[in-house]
């Protein structure tokens, strides 16, 4: 499988060479701290600077700004999954480049991308998203964190947000408020994108959540106590924050299923030479019919989720993704990654159940797939509104 997605038509040589960079920086840089990572809850900051040095964070934003100046999302595509396939989703560049750096590159005037963007290219301004919160998940519209404007114009935010990727390492966070001030549109409330640069009085960062897996990406609370923001941290227009976070959601969410597909095409791999090695009762355990047939039918959904997966990256290439693709690849290959794993596991015996092996450490990583970026349930809603019922 490794040599036929070297040659997948939809890279070229340019593409094909950025792809051998990364995967050297990854075996330089990743691999070898991931275990002190897992064990520290959170990766360090060299690593990003490393990363940015490297050129890896921000091909896509304006070179005078010390982006890459190359605007082919195949380039992100190609990072996120050497980085899924070295077994990990930390640290998660994608959210940084993909998700903040798209609304600082596609929102930010021109007096925002000087004062941010270098620091953001280098790696020195880890970029954070904090959307969710405690009793606001995938439906965005029921946010309560609020922000109001005060005599001298600048913002007043309280409330809380959660699940916050890397957020205590964050430099900058793209954060979505109720806006008390700005006119509200249809029966939706006002929300406004307004930028943090920690620290802040007001702003506490609290734990890290447990979590069952993915422990090297701390994922963290935010609370807010009247932090005030200056006007010229707004991103965009006020009250435009769902507008500008449902155009970005099908490139996030193309992103989150390169990266599960990725990430199941490499368990799948370990795990058929894990078969092929392995011996019971005489023979390699691979050669049981069943085992076999397990084998077969992952090898062919995987082939499958490849051959569209390739075709919607095309297509977010040639600006024609539709949402409704973006929501099929999203949860079909997370819940292909699930589902792989999970029959890796079971492959693997014993020694699936620990951290030893790949299928272990990706069973745990795979679930939290089908939840962010917009769980598989409503993934099924976005989809089920398109069909002529």
């Amino acid at each position: 499988m490794r040599e036929a997605e070297l040659e997948r038509e939809i890279f070229d040589e340019h593409h094909r060479v950025f792809r051998e960079s990364v995967r050297e920086f990854v075996a330089r840089e990743v691999s070898p701290h991931l275990a002190a990572w897992e064990t520290a809850g959170s990766v360090g900051r060299e690593v990003w600077r490393a990363a940015g040095k490297a050129g890896f964070l921000a091909m896509d934003q304006e070179s005078a700004y010390g982006g890459g100046g190359e605007g082919d999302p195949r380039y992100h595509v190609i990072r996120d999954e050497e980085m899924a396939r070295a077994g990990t989703l930390a640290p998660a560049f994608y959210v940084h480049g993909e998700v903040v750096g798209h609304h600082l590159g596609s929102l930010g005037d021109e007096e925002q991308k000087r004062r941010w963007l270098p620091g953001f290219c280098a790696g020195e301004l880890i970029g954070a998203v904090a959307i969710t919160e405690p009793d606001a998940g995938s439906d965005v519209a029921a946010i309560r964190t609020t922000a109001r404007r005060d005599a001298t114009g600048n913002y007043l935010i309280s409330g809380r947000k959660t699940f916050v990727t890397h957020g205590s390492l964050a430099g900058l966070i793209v954060l979505a408020v109720r806006d008390l001030d700005a006119p509200t549109r249809g029966d939706r409330p006002a929300a406004t994108l307004l930028v943090l640069e920690p620290p802040l009085a007001g702003l506490t960062v609290g734990r890290s959540l447990p979590k069952i897996g993915n422990h090297a990406m701390d994922t963290v609370e935010l609370a807010l106590d009247e932090v005030r923001v200056p006007a010229a941290n707004v991103l965009g227009r006020p009250g435009m924050a769902f507008l500008y976070l449902m155009r970005n959601l099908r490139r996030e969410r193309l992103s989150i299923a390169v990266t599960a597909l990725a990430l199941a095409e490499r368990v799948y791999e370990e795990t058929l030479a894990y078969c092929a090695g392995r011996q019971a009762f005489g023979r390699p355990i691979g050669r049981f019919q069943h085992n076999r047939f397990q084998l077969v039918e992952m090898a062919t959904a995987l082939k499958v989720a490849r051959a569209f997966t390739d075709r919607c990256v095309l297509a977010l290439v040639k600006g024609k993704l539709a949402d409704e693709e973006a929501a099929m690849a999203k949860w079909w290959n997370t819940e292909l990654c699930k589902d792989v794993t999970d029959r890796c596991v079971q492959l693997h015996g014993g020694y699936g159940y620990t951290t030893e092996y790949l299928a272990g450490r990706a069973f745990t990583m795979a679930r939290a797939q089908t939840i962010f970026g917009g769980t598989t349930e409503i993934m099924k809603e976005i989809i089920g509104q398109t069909l002529p019922l």
